[in-house]
């Protein structure tokens, strides 16, 4: 039996060293457009590969139904997934944060193992080449590249991916070989990705970083709340909170709803302490400016749109804040709030949400509902993870339940 997959990811991977290792007959070639394999693994966790989780739920996932993850993530838990990593030399690294890396520290180690493990399975690398189209014809698959065909394949899997990451080669070809077939796809977008907004005021917060609470407003109701690191840029709002909160809030702008955030700079304090805090600063230090008197408890930079924000003076003294001034200090830094209008694009985000629709495809083989023998894995499916080596790990178990299925006769 001969398979074709298109992708060498994560997910393709894993798919074309589980079938073979159930079906030492199978002829197995796989493409992709890069010269090597897993060029998107080598690239996560910022070279360093966050390539697991050990606690995931159907609540890491977004998409039109997160629940068609059960499956993948009932038959290729982390417990599984780490007799996997035993079984080609890979020794993970279990952090206290639940996240899972090499425990070499680098994502290339872990392209090697895999790379070896492929060649050792004599399973066919065929790099370089991008697939544009899939026919089927009676009971076989042509694959079709530019100057090329390739024929007589029984099954197709396709799992290359979406457009995160465009610099690594990244496309949308998986969803418009899937839509030959009568697939149909929910739009996609960038997600864990940098927000842009409508901050008057952010350019003059540029590389200001703090620990803060962001909270999601879709529609004007409150969505989801997320404390971490915020870094203020010049086209909107970054850092780990926002990365997270992205998800969530690009998955609405995909909606055409309307976003916005709040961010609470102090959230271990409440308003009362702050205003404690800050008043008591002011009247410390009663002849000094305000701008300088804030940046006891601010970056000058921020002491600085503060007064901007809420119509103060520049070059008032601390003395001269009245209390309606001092309150309105305190609501902004516990109250930010903008409208998010935009995204720093597929280009910046690590991961791509919305794809090919889960209805169509069988939860438990991840075989396409409308061709046989044709398969999906991966990020080219309707569904996204948070932040934190849950993306990475549906990859694997995605190529896992495809790898077991494509090994069947």
């Amino acid at each position: 039996m001969k398979i074709a997959i298109i992708g060498a990811g994560a997910a393709g991977v894993m798919a074309a060293i589980t079938a073979k290792r159930l079906n030492k007959d199978l002829y197995i070639d796989i493409f992709d457009i890069n010269n090597s394999i897993g060029k998107k693994i080598l690239a996560s966790g910022n070279g360093r590969c966050n390539i697991s989780n050990t606690t995931i739920t159907q609540d890491n996932y977004i998409g039109e139904n997160p629940s068609f993850v059960n499956q993948a993530l009932k038959e290729f838990d982390f417990k599984a997934f780490e007799n996997f990593c035993k079984s080609i030399g890979l020794i993970l690294d279990i952090k206290d944060s639940s996240k899972v890396y090499p425990l070499s520290n680098e994502a290339k180690s872990v392209v090697l193992l895999l790379e070896k493990e492929l060649e050792n399975l004599q399973i066919n690398q065929i790099l370089e080449t991008k697939i544009e189209k899939v026919i089927k014809k009676e009971d076989s698959f042509i694959l079709k590249s530019e100057d090329k065909e390739f024929k007589d394949y029984d099954k197709v899997l396709i799992s290359s991916g979406l457009q995160a990451a465009p610099q690594l080669n990244s496309t949308e070809d998986g969803i418009d070989i899937a839509t030959s077939f009568n697939h149909s796809f929910n739009p996609t977008y960038p997600s864990l990705v940098g927000l842009q907004t409508d901050f008057e005021f952010k350019s003059k917060l540029q590389g200001v970083k703090k620990e803060a609470t962001v909270t999601l407003y879709i529609d004007k109701q409150k969505e989801k709340e997320i404390t971490g690191d915020i870094l203020f840029t010049k086209y909107g709002v970054s850092g780990f909170a926002i990365l997270d909160i992205s998800q969530y809030a690009v998955y609405a702008l995909s909606l055409y709803q309307d976003v916005a955030i709040s961010i609470n700079l102090f959230p271990t304090l409440t308003k009362n302490e702050l205003l404690g805090i800050i008043e008591t600063l002011f009247k410390t230090i009663p002849k000094s400016d305000a701008i300088d008197a804030l940046t006891g408890v601010v970056s000058k930079k921020l002491a600085m749109v503060l007064l901007d924000i809420n119509n103060i003076n520049k070059d008032i003294k601390s003395a001269d804040i009245n209390a309606k001034q001092l309150r309105a200090i305190i609501n902004t830094l516990t109250n930010m709030r903008f409208k998010i209008d935009g995204t720093q694009g597929f280009k910046h985000a690590e991961a791509s949400g919305g794809g090919i629709r889960t209805d169509e495809v069988d939860n438990k083989t991840y075989e396409s509902k409308l061709c046989k023998n044709l398969y999906f894995a991966g990020e080219v499916l309707d569904i996204v993870g948070n932040r934190g080596g849950f993306n990475l790990h549906f990859a694997w178990a995605s190529g896992f339940l495809v790898g077991k299925s494509i090994s069947k006769l």
